[in-house]
């Protein structure tokens, strides 16, 4: 288990997706992916994007990471820090999906490092997703 998000915990979490990125099903594009989550209480989820042949039905690395921090520690995750490795040497953050689906467990702060055309980047989140689409039901629904 990761205990920081210090630049060597970063640098092991790039590691981890880079090993998850190894495990893709990407017949169709051959983008291999692998994303790595920091949870807050120290634990590190990996994901990969696994293809269908109907595109739609494909799922990006960072969902699948997200889904399976989900389903072995439940709804209440929060995730500390992000890293996305891509095989392939794409300059490419995180998808708008992902973003989104990460905004659910990710706050503001957090960083996500991901590789872009000059080498890695470490953004925080609000600077990747500045205008997240919230209903704000974790705080309970409105009042009429």
């Amino acid at each position: 288990m990761m205990e920081t998000n210090s630049s060597s915990a970063l640098e092991d979490l790039v590691k981890q997706a880079t090993t998850a990125a190894e495990r893709s099903y990407s017949p169709y594009s051959g983008f291999k992916v692998g994303a790595a989550l920091l949870l807050s209480d120290g634990h590190v989820v990996t994901g990969t994007n696994v293809e269908n042949a109907s595109f739609g039905l494909t799922i990006c690395a960072e969902r699948s990471a997200l889904v399976r921090a989900v389903s072995e520690f439940g709804p209440g995750i929060r995730i500390a820090a992000v890293a996305v490795a891509y095989l392939n040497e794409a300059a490419s953050p995180p998808c708008g999906a992902c973003r989104q689906m990460l905004a659910e467990f990710a706050g503001p702060e957090v960083p996500i490092i991901f590789p872009a055309s000059t080498g890695s980047t470490t953004m925080r989140f609000d600077e990747v997703l500045p205008l997240a689409f919230d209903m704000k039901l974790k705080e309970g629904p409105r009042k009429a």
